[in-house]
């Protein structure tokens, strides 16, 4: 396998047409204010139009979606066909993304993107696929479904294979699934691109079952790479007052757009209404709320009718919300590559953005191990005690009303049109269904 590594002698790349993209493409990329090539997208594409094999490593928010989808878009236009591209993705909202930015990008010659996912019903997927759409975007386990039980449905002459957050669909434990899959898509005459935000031991077997001769594009110096334009901080505080501590902090950041990372699905959702009862625009996405729920989040929070919204980890990989000012990682992640892609929800594309995180009494090793990873000090942001326990009484009544509005939801849950879902019963020895894989870690 080659290794191409950007030159620094070389000019600096001015535009897409300079990468080989035609003019009607690079016309879509301006009118989705796409101005000049990233890095990766730099190095990748003119290397895809050569129809090159393609392991491409960057950090989040580096624009691999554009990096994948100009070349497979510009070889559809030279050949059209039905069921040209397929591309795998972790979650269901990165596979929804991805096909958005294919029907942007294609909107001149119409391209047609069918989504397949769990969650969703089965039919009306298939009557999708039945009007032969030219890209599928999908999730594995879903996708081994339709291969398995849509009639007339079959990839035998795909051309383009894209699998993307190669390392995420792979701590998903889609492994086995993947390699079902990859035996019945043809080898012959495929061109496959595997993006990847880490090198693991994982990603490298995969890479070897599936890529012909590929060629490494590497634009992160580390495998725990933040952009430069990112302002990182923490808060040492005691575990009792985080809540104070977080109002406080939105308080002086109010009406910037804001992610605050949980570790819990019940955290996620009480913190939702702990701020809407203190009057903050906050709106919760996870795993427990149903797919149209979780659609209707990000895209109120993209709309910006909603500020703030509180996430689990579903949220913290390869969403493209373009304006997020500030990441509150109110619960640490539990390791440095969820961090890495958490703080990388802002400071996207060349903007600036902050990231503060809580650290407890309870937290200290994690956080150690974080700045080990980071291979750098981050600077500790100081606040006044006074100014946040003025908070006290508002927060306190707050939280009380918190804890009984989550009490009914749990005391709800089942019924028809509850908020959260009926909750997994996995350890009992049941296997999880396919339908459940792509669902978030909850």
């Amino acid at each position: 396998m080659l290794d191409a590594k950007p030159s620094e002698e070389k000019a600096p790349t001015k535009s897409f047409v300079d990468l080989g993209i035609i003019d009607s493409l690079c016309e879509a990329c301006v009118a989705m204010g796409f101005k000049s090539p990233t890095p990766i997208q730099a190095e990748a594409i003119p290397l895809a139009l050569q129809g090159r094999d393609i392991i491409g490593l960057a950090e989040t928010g580096s624009g691999k979606t554009a990096a994948f989808a100009l070349p497979i878009l510009q070889a559809l236009m030279d050949k059209p066909q039905p069921l040209f591209g397929l591309v795998l993705a972790p979650t269901r909202e990165l596979a929804y993304q991805i096909s958005q930015q294919f029907e942007a990008l294609g909107s001149l010659i119409s391209v047609r993107c069918a989504v397949l996912v769990g969650g969703m019903e089965m039919v009306p997927q298939a009557i999708a696929l039945g009007k032969k759409p030219h890209i599928v975007v999908a999730t594995p386990g879903r996708l081994l479904d339709h291969l398995e039980n849509t009639k007339g449905f079959s990839l035998r002459n795909l051309k383009h294979l894209v699998m993307d957050e190669a390392d995420r669909l792979l701590d998903l434990d889609f492994g086995p699934i993947l390699d079902k899959i990859l035996k019945v898509l043809p080898r012959e005459n495929r061109h496959t691109h595997l993006f990847s935000a880490t090198m693991s031991s994982k990603v490298e077997s995969l890479q070897r079952a599936s890529l012909q001769n590929p060629i490494r594009v590497s634009v992160s110096s580390s495998s725990h790479q933040t952009v430069s334009t990112l302002l990182q901080s923490f808060l040492v505080i005691p575990h009792k007052h985080k809540d104070l501590y977080l109002i406080h902090l939105l308080n002086d950041n109010m009406g910037h757009p804001t992610i605050i990372f949980t570790r819990t699905v019940n955290e996620a959702q009480r913190i939702a209404i702990l701020l809407r009862t203190l009057g903050f625009g906050a709106i919760p996405l996870h795993g427990q709320l149903s797919q149209s729920a979780r659609l209707g989040a990000l895209s109120k929070f993209r709309a910006r009718s909603r500020d703030i919204l509180v996430a689990t980890d579903v949220a913290a990989r390869g969403l493209d919300i373009p304006s997020v000012d500030l990441v509150v990682n109110f619960d640490l992640p539990p390791d440095s590559k969820t961090y890495v892609h958490r703080v990388g929800r802002t400071a996207r594309a060349g903007k600036s953005g902050k990231a503060v995180s809580f650290v407890t009494q309870y937290d200290v090793e994690i956080w150690l191990r974080i700045e080990n990873a980071l291979g750098r000090k981050v600077d500790e942001e100081r606040v006044e005690k006074d100014e946040v326990m003025v908070l006290g009484e508002r927060v306190g009544e707050a939280q009380r009303v918190a804890v009984r509005e989550m009490k009914d939801l749990h005391e709800g849950r089942g019924k028809k049109g509850a908020v959260l879902k009926g909750r997994r019963r996995d350890g009992g020895g049941r296997k999880r269904g396919r339908d459940e894989m792509d669902r978030e870690e909850g």
